[in-house]
């Protein structure tokens, strides 16, 4: 028998290692795995990483502080599909968090994760890049980024995927990447219209919300509404309105809506389809609050132009938002205010609104505790009352004119703004007027005029004037202490606010107590140095300073040294002299505080007596309101000097009275007398002149007579005339002198003066031309030279039955009284100058 031998097997090869399975509970193993070589446990590794991921944000955490979140950003390139896929899973779901999201920015992975959105790789893939870049892209920097990789093209043709995930995930990163104008403009250009269009009919709700938002965006660019109509929009928006399964987008619907219906042709597109009667619709069915509210707001975006609110109008749109008003909810109620402003730029919308009784409702949300609606409320009556009076007395009416003013203490800057627009609007009739100031509306407008919104300072100012057109409106403002945040306004560097200042400003001036309070409170030089500028001039500085000095023509001769035919100078005007650049003038009862000094003495004029001024001060007390004339307020100025001796004697008497009825009451405090205020002391001998010019001037019968006869009057009064070349022995100067120290004062009345030279007489003749009616001027020259001006026609006229034109005359006063001398003549400059 033969021996059997036995076969050994062949040895395994030394290089190949056994297949070892692994099963690791830690995180951390897992996370080295991914540094391996081997497909198989990459695979595996990314696999396991995203199931961990996907528990939570802590697992995320975990996993980016044991460093998975950088190789993995490496695999999503590997050459392997499987290993890239299941690396892409993980790092799209670790991509929520904002540690991972701040590290991928850091590694550039932006352009890794949009080269794989080509066509040809696992829709898988598609599906967490997309989530991945859903996620970065809510970071501006990362936004720029994908944009600069041209990463917008592809996402949108994944927005035709089959795979409702990376249309989702697609769609949300275009959504927060047209955020920013230049990717909306991209949209449009990548023709990404169309299908945002087809994501509408998606059955996945959070896909139509998402194309929607992404609509209501893209849709604020002019070209891209065009395209919108182009491809149907409005037939696909339409649609998804008119499917009740959808209401709960309907509120993203009406914004896009609303947005493309800011274009002209929209709206005559969507009219012509019957989409108008479906947007009114929304509006007068009762519904969800924010769907009533977004289909006003698209009214009032269709509202804008002037077509539109009248194809409104015709559709009868002021009664569905009349009936709106009365419905609860701030927004809607503060969407429907905003409608009724815009569709009140229409005019025969204003007439329906107040026929329908819209106006009361409007009024009545003033005292609404939302903010916002009351802003918009008072922007509704802003527009309502525009150039519209009727519409401003049904807001009296309704007792709007006490809500508007309450409403000026508003903390909201544009709920001040309008309220104070439509107290404007009211103010320009009387009773209105009236019954607006009699709510404190003066007071209450000096908190807008400090305001830091400069539109508020400005309606603010508006209403100022408007109110302060009457005298009463001026007495609140002075007493309620407006005149110092007004004037303060003169500095602000805001245009407009400047330029509306000035002109509430001409409007108080149009008194003198006003004019003097404002001149005292700087307002003159002010205006003075705004005119001065060529860039801060305007028309309204001008007319300002020009009211300021008319209503003090005082300070207008001292400044200006001319005083027109039209300023007619009255008791209380004095002559303080030529005021010096920058030099204050001073009051009358600031000049009679001073100590008698060789300065030039000022000339003052008054021919009431004092009796007169005690009753008409007398009368302003018991009324509580302003006078009309400047005398009272330039005579009653408050101050302490010298008082008549039957004042004092009368003063006294009271004293002693007052002193003997104490004596029986040791213990109770002695009375005290009020000090009475400063007057000018009444001029008896004006007071004649004044009488006797009026007596043998004006029965003559032509203006040459009157003329020469009231200079004769003058010289005669004024020491006769004087030779040219014996002025230097007509002592002027010794007499004014002797009546300054006989007064003890620097004001020396017009009346005392018996040796007058030119500017004596020139002021003389103005005054006493004033009193009686006849026109002339008065102007100051130099080397104390002053002069009046004449108009007087003389010569043949170019055309028959035609009068000569009237040319200027300076009435000699000193020389040859009563010469008349055409100006521009040598006599007449000689007259000027010697």
């Amino acid at each position: 028998m033969g021996k059997k031998v036995k076969k050994e097997s062949e040895p395994p090869s030394k290089d190949v290692f056994d297949p070892l399975p692994i099963e690791s509970k830690k995180a951390a193993t897992v996370v080295l795995m991914l540094n391996s070589p081997e497909e198989e446990v990459l695979v595996k590794a990314c696999e396991a990483i995203h199931k961990f991921a996907e528990k939570g944000d802590e697992n995320r955490s975990s996993l980016l502080g044991l460093g998975a979140v950088e190789p993995l950003s490496h695999l999503i390139s590997h050459e392997d599909k499987l290993v890239r896929r299941n690396a892409f899973m993980a790092l799209g779901v670790m991509a929520a968090n904002s540690d991972v999201k701040r590290l991928l920015k850091k590694l550039n992975a932006i352009p890794s994760i949009i080269g794989k959105l080509s066509p040809e790789e696992d829709v898988v893939v598609h599906e967490f890049a997309t989530l991945c870049l859903a996620s970065l892209s809510v970071d501006f920097s990362c936004k720029v980024q994908i944009s600069d990789q041209e990463g917008l093209e592809p996402l949108i043709q994944l927005l035709s995927s089959p795979d409702p995930d990376v249309k989702k995930n697609s769609v949300e990163t275009i959504c927060n990447l047209v955020q920013d104008l230049p990717s909306r403009v991209a949209v449009r250009e990548l023709n990404g219209v169309p299908p945002l269009l087809e994501l509408l009919r998606s059955e996945f709700p959070v896909i139509q919300q998402l194309s929607l938002r992404t609509l209501v965006i893209v849709t604020t660019d002019t070209d891209t509404r065009a395209t919108f109509r182009e491809e149907q929009g409005f037939d696909r928006l339409l649609e998804f309105l008119c499917n009740k399964e959808f209401s709960d987008l309907h509120v993203e619907a009406l914004q896009v809506l609303s947005n493309c219906l800011e274009d002209r042709d929209s709206l005559q597109l969507i009219h012509e389809t019957g989409g108008l009667q479906r947007l009114l619709q929304f509006i007068t069915t009762p519904t969800l609050l924010d769907i009533q509210t977004n289909a006003v707001k698209a009214i009032y975006r269709v509202a804008q132009s002037s077509e539109n609110r009248k194809l409104l109008h015709e559709q009868e749109i002021e009664r569905s938002l009349v009936e709106l008003l009365s419905l609860e909810g701030d927004s809607l109620r503060t969407a429907t205010c905003q409608a009724v402003a815009a569709m009140s730029l229409h005019l025969a919308s204003k007439d329906a609104f107040r026929d329908l009784d819209g106006i009361r409702a409007v009024v009545q949300l003033l005292g609404s505790e939302g903010g916002e609606v009351r802003e918009a409320a008072a922007q509704a009556l802003s527009s309502l009352t525009s150039s519209n009076q009727l519409n401003s007395y049904a807001v009296y009416e309704a007792e709007g004119d006490e809500g508007l003013v309450q409403q000026l203490h508003d903390v909201i800057p544009g709920a001040v703004a309008h309220a104070a627009a439509v107290l404007t609007n009211m103010a320009e009739q009387e009773v209105l007027r009236c019954s607006i100031l009699s709510h404190g509306a003066m007071a209450a407008l000096l908190e807008p005029l400090q305001s830091a919104d400069t539109h508020t300072m400005v309606r603010a100012t508006q209403a100022l004037a408007a109110l302060a057109c009457d005298a009463e409106g001026r007495a609140d403002l002075r007493n309620a202490g407006g005149l110092v945040p007004l004037v303060q306004l003169l500095r602000c560097n805001h245009k407009e606010v400047r330029r509306n200042a000035c002109w509430a400003i001409s409007v108080c001036a149009n008194d003198e107590p006003t004019a003097v309070e404002m001149c005292k409170l700087g307002a003159l030089d002010l205006l003075q140095e705004i005119n001065s500028s060529a860039n801060r001039r305007n028309k309204f500085s001008e007319i300002a300073l020009q009211r300021l000095l008319d209503s003090n023509l005082s300070l207008k001769y001292s400044l200006t040294n001319t005083l027109a035919p039209t300023d007619i100078t009255v008791d209380g005007f004095y002559d303080p002299g030529q005021a010096r650049s920058g030099q204050r003038v001073l009051t009358l009862e600031d000049l009679s505080k001073q100590p008698v000094n060789q300065r030039r003495p000022v000339i003052a004029i008054n021919a009431k007596p004092l009796d007169t001024v005690s009753v008409d001060q007398s009368e302003e007390r018991q009324q509580d309101s302003p006078t009309e004339t400047r005398t009272a307020s330039v005579l009653s100025s408050k101050g302490s000097t010298r008082t008549p001796s039957k004042g004092k004697s009368k003063g006294r008497k009271e004293d002693e009275k007052l002193r003997d009825e104490d004596e029986s009451k040791p213990q109770q405090e002695v009375a005290t007398v009020t000090e009475k205020p400063w007057m000018l002391p009444y001029d008896a001998a004006f007071h004649a002149l004044v009488t006797e010019a009026t007596k043998t001037i004006l029965p003559l019968h032509t203006e040459s007579e009157q003329y020469s006869a009231l200079a004769r009057l003058v010289s005669e009064v004024m020491g006769g005339a004087v030779e040219v070349d014996r002025q230097h022995d007509f002592l002027w100067e010794l007499h004014l002198s002797e009546l300054r120290y006989e007064l003890q004062s620097n004001i020396i009345p017009i009346g005392q003066i018996r040796k007058g030279t030119y500017y004596h007489r020139a002021l003389l003749y103005k005054v006493l031309a004033d009193r009686i009616g006849v026109s002339c001027s008065l102007v100051r020259g130099e080397y104390n030279r002053v002069w009046n001006e004449v108009l007087l026609s003389v010569g043949t006229p170019h055309y028959p039955g035609c009068q000569p034109q009237p040319r200027a005359h300076l009435v000699d006063l000193i020389h040859q009284p009563g010469r008349l001398l055409r100006a521009n003549t040598p006599q007449a400059k000689q007259y000027q100058t010697i």
